[in-house]
């Protein structure tokens, strides 16, 4: 009546590995939404800061503002291209494939090995008799 309910079921380590993918593409997606929420708010104090006050004209060139809202857009746009495009052709599933093709290579790379070595470094092999076999617990035969 007053105990406490426990849950004993796990996780699979693929929905894991799925709940883990989610995560990170909520959180990319969320740090989008910051930089472009800081990008208005900082184009538009930069419309006010340099039309409206006047600030900066004695410092930087005439129309700085539009130069500096130009490649904030550019790096806002290199963003937005990384989180939807990029992430979509080279996202989890992606990963997962060149991680196979990998493990493939090398796994071939490493027969390759053993092969070389075993041809290479070739052991003495003993004569099969009775007397030599290494297995046998009983003594060797007297003749």
């Amino acid at each position: 009546m007053f105990s406490k309910a426990t849950k004993t079921e796990r996780i699979d380590a693929e929905q894991r590995e799925q709940y883990e993918y989610a995560r990170r593409r909520i959180k990319q997606k969320k740090n989008l939404m910051r930089h472009f929420i800081l990008f208005l708010v900082g184009s538009v104090l930069l419309l006010i800061i340099n039309p409206v006050l006047g600030y900066g004209n004695e410092l930087l060139f005439q129309n700085w503002f539009v130069w500096a809202i130009l490649i904030w857009t550019f790096i806002f746009l290199v963003h937005l291209f990384n989180v939807f495009v990029v992430n979509k052709f080279m996202g989890k599933e992606w990963e997962d494939r060149q991680l196979e093709k990998l493990k493939i290579r090398q796994a071939e790379r490493m027969a390759e090995i053993q092969k070389q070595v075993d041809t290479e470094l070739q052991l003495p092999t003993m004569p099969k008799n009775k007397n030599t076999e290494l297995n046998n617990p009983l003594p060797p035969d007297v003749e």
